[in-house]
């Protein structure tokens, strides 16, 4: 009984979180095109007696825009911190939010331009991995070697981590993308590849 109890547990809080993504993205999209791009244009098509084509993806831009502008400034930091508190207190809205708030920290990185691969380094002890972004080389004159810059993440906030520089035959190739490493590391390891596919020279 107890391990069918535990088994329902499990399932259902993935089953949670599989959900967190969707509803998130149902919620945007409904505010946009439902509240803003339905109700405001339509609103101003009564008015001026016409449609506008092209109105409602340039009120959608406006909106983040000043969304995005307040958001920048003191007083808009200022809000955003007093309903990150309030949310904070509210036991599921909390996970949601903490989870909305890490991807979106996450997609705020410049990883592309950043990140140049995905590495697996020894950490802690031999035969323990972790996973690494490689920013770029170095060069040991006293060997004439070309090292390795290596970022190792914070599990499950990306924006922390320890800097590391290390040679290219102590990294392994798990052959993943900067993209599925970041979801690795965000969901703690819950989402992301079930394979390692190690490239070989």
């Amino acid at each position: 009984m107890k391990k069918i109890i535990k088994h329902l547990q499990i399932y259902i809080f993935r089953g949670f979180l599989a959900l967190i993504p969707l509803g998130l993205s149902f919620l945007v999209l409904k505010f946009f095109y439902v509240d803003l791009d339905q109700k405001v244009v339509g609103v101003i098509e009564k008015i001026i007696g016409f449609r506008i084509p092209g109105l409602g993806i340039l009120l959608i831009l406006v909106t983040l825009y000043l969304i995005g502008y307040l958001a920048s400034n003191v007083i808009g930091k200022r809000f955003f911190n007093l309903v990150e508190k309030i949310l904070n207190r509210i036991p599921i809205i909390k996970t949601t939010y903490q989870i909305g708030k890490q991807v979106s920290v996450a997609l705020s990185l410049p990883e592309k331009q950043i990140f140049k691969r995905v590495v697996l380094v020894e950490y802690f002890r031999p035969g323990t991995l972790t996973i690494g972004f490689v920013t770029g080389t170095i060069l040991d004159k006293a060997n004439n070697e070309k090292l390795l810059k290596v970022f190792i993440p914070t599990v499950p906030n990306p924006t922390s981590g320890i800097f590391i520089i290390l040679k290219e035959s102590k990294v392994i190739e798990p052959g993943w993308s900067v993209e599925q490493a970041m979801k690795i590391v965000i969901s703690g390891g819950i989402i992301g590849p079930e394979e390692i596919r190690v490239k070989k020279d």
